[in-house]
């Protein structure tokens, strides 16, 4: 079992981080104080494997002294269990400005203090415990793509960061858009096999059907002009972080052409190395 704690200054990028950890199968507890660590860590012990990469996430909203923090860091350390700690942290004028956007009050301000201040306080209530982590982060100048990208560097595993995979999901417009697509291509505009009688109760997946929709040039064009704009997209997505791309593919009723072009436009982008899964929503209505 392996716990990353979590910590540094508000406004540092905890929650973000913890959110890029969750996202590579970390199980994550937000703002966990100190003294319950020692069990929760036996209860993932006792978990037969459910709990086997864990991030608490550990700010000063606890309360407590941070030598009681520091103290359960060695006590885990003690007991076996890996046990490393991250501590983020940004220059002054980065955290009051990322204050000020999202307009939240630093933890610290309830206590009457300016912006400034708060951080001051804070940085030096949590000097001892940057001096016992294990890995200290600078996010002043990082992008949130960068961040993740130094988050999979330090804690992912190779098939954390194995980059995007891309869905591509086909579907008819008259049982509504995907909500999770990302991208949505309407195909309405080539002929339609539902009116050809042969072709009418068959899917995109039945070969009459492809040659049919493949047979127009402006399918032909299409296809080109799309396969050109994936090419330009899918690095540019990879660069920013983003794991997971859901592509739509829209027709009428998600019967015949959304299917044929989504089956093709899967077999181009495994082509191209990516991972892909193909989906045809409304295949079976």
């Amino acid at each position: 079992m392996e716990i990353l704690i979590i910590s540094g200054l508000s406004g540092g990028g905890k929650s973000k981080a913890a959110s890029f950890l969750e996202d590579i199968g970390y199980y994550t507890v937000d703002n966990l104080p100190a003294e319950m660590m020692m069990k929760f860590a036996g209860f993932c012990a006792a978990s037969s494997g459910r709990y086997d990469r864990v991030a608490l996430v550990y700010d000063v909203r606890s309360g407590e002294p941070t030598d009681m923090l520091i103290d359960t860091l060695e006590q885990l350390k003690a007991s076996g269990v890996n046990c490393r700690m991250l501590f983020l942290e940004a220059d002054t004028p980065t955290i009051i400005n990322r204050y000020k956007e999202t307009r939240r009050m630093h933890p610290l301000q309830a206590k009457g203090l300016s912006v400034e201040e708060a951080v001051r306080r804070e940085r030096a209530l949590m000097q001892p415990v940057r001096d016992h982590a294990d890995f200290v982060l600078d996010t002043s100048s990082l992008s949130t793509a960068k961040l993740r990208s130094e988050m999979l560097n330090l804690f992912g595993t190779p098939s954390d960061r194995g980059g995007l995979n891309v869905s591509v999901l086909s579907f008819g417009f008259k049982h509504g858009i995907p909500i999770e697509s990302d991208l949505v291509f309407d195909v309405r505009f080539m002929p339609n096999p539902y009116y050809v009688a042969e072709l009418k109760n068959k899917t995109g997946l039945d070969q009459e059907v492809r040659d049919f929709v493949f047979s127009f040039r402006q399918t032909h064009e299409f296809m080109a002009q799309l396969e050109k704009m994936i090419t330009f997209l899918l690095p540019l997505y990879s660069e920013e972080g983003k794991t997971v791309l859901v592509i739509g593919i829209g027709c009428t009723g998600g019967h015949h052409r959304s299917v044929a072009v989504a089956h093709e436009l899967a077999e181009y982008i495994t082509r191209m190395g990516y991972q892909v899964t193909e989906n045809h929503r409304d295949i079976s209505r």
